[in-house]
């Protein structure tokens, strides 16, 4: 199968899923005194963020209070904010899709000033499986063997297949310190992938649709699709990353009062056990009834460089290492 194409910043912002989760004047205050704020999200945390909305709505603090929701490929939001898509509030994948609207003047220098550092959700990359994992795939050596097909998405589109390929890197690594296997393995495993949707969601449907020995992809996903009644397993390496998916509100929100209200709720409690329940590790003390696995050798991104220097290195779309093994494959790396 070809390798999918990645699609403009216009087509993105068009092709987005757009929802309207209650009605609301125009594209600011309506005349029965309700605000409308705007979320632009990367694809996976719909489900959580319909469900956190409806709970706010009935804070004194959300009564008034509408939105409109897009969700799509992390990087494709991003820019589509940049050239002038309206968000009030973007949580994306990567810190650097946020990182690249503070330089766009569109989000505050300080939006990772907090307790959390911007940070909203964890979660962990996982191995999604057939049931019953048919081939035994458990480790990073499993993903490369011959005659595997692994499904993620693409990295020049979606946070989640950089999060992804750099898991796969830092194990095979150690954490950086042999740059050189990292980037070797990274070459096998790509090998080993049939097809890179521009988004996590549609890399997930993909291989629920029967593509695939193999599914790189966010414990939260994972746990998403077990909840859907999809017959997917999952294995936890041993050697695996921390994922953070970072939020902020944009400087040019109509709504600047609205939208930072929301920003708070977002890390309640209560906002914070409803991302749990969808398969987010929590960010804030008291959320209960959870566990979680812990990964033995679980790093960070900042443990094999951190995002300003992985992004150039590996994923400048014409110098970056990752995207010269993706062009010896025929997929695309630019805009």
């Amino acid at each position: 199968m070809s390798v999918r194409r990645l699609r403009g910043i216009t087509a993105a912002a068009v092709a987005t899923t757009a929802l309207i989760t209650a009605c609301g004047g125009g594209s600011g205050s309506g005349g029965d005194g309700k605000v409308k704020l705007a979320l632009v999200a990367y694809s996976t945390p719909q489900a959580a963020f319909t469900e956190i909305i409806a709970a706010f709505q009935k804070t004194p603090e959300g009564k008034n209070v509408t939105f409109t929701q897009s969700y799509g490929a992390s990087g494709d939001q991003s820019r589509a904010v940049a050239s002038g898509l309206k968000a009030d509030i973007v949580e994306f994948s990567l810190e650097t899709d946020i990182t690249r609207l503070v330089k766009a003047g569109l989000v505050a220098e300080d939006w990772n000033s907090g307790a959390t550092k911007g940070i909203l959700t964890k979660s962990i990359v996982v191995i999604g499986t057939r049931k019953g994992n048919p081939k035994n795939l458990r480790t990073w050596d499993d993903l490369v063997k011959p005659g595997v097909e692994v499904i993620t998405p693409n990295p020049f589109t979606s946070g989640a297949a950089r999060w992804n390929l750099l898991a796969g890197y830092g194990a095979k690594s150690d954490k950086g310190a042999n740059q050189e296997a990292g980037l070797a393995y990274l070459d096998k495993l790509l090998h080993n992938v049939p097809v890179q949707d521009d988004s996590g969601r549609k890399a997930l449907q993909t291989f629920t649709g029967g593509k695939g020995d193999a599914l790189l992809t966010y414990e939260n996903e994972a746990i998403f699709a077990q909840q859907n009644k999809q017959e997917l397993e999952y294995v936890v390496p041993d050697a695996t990353l921390l994922i953070e998916n970072p939020v902020a509100i944009t400087k040019n929100s109509a709504h600047p009062k609205e939208a930072a209200a929301f920003l708070k709720y977002l890390y309640s409690v209560e906002a914070q056990t409803i991302f749990a329940k969808n398969g987010y590790r929590p960010v804030v003390d008291g959320v209960n009834g959870f566990t979680w696995p812990n990964p033995p050798q679980l790093f960070t991104i900042r443990d094999i460089g951190g995002w300003d220097t992985i992004t150039s290195e590996f994923f400048d779309p014409k110098t970056g290492k990752v995207a010269e093994i993706e062009r010896k494959l025929g997929v695309a790396t630019e805009k």
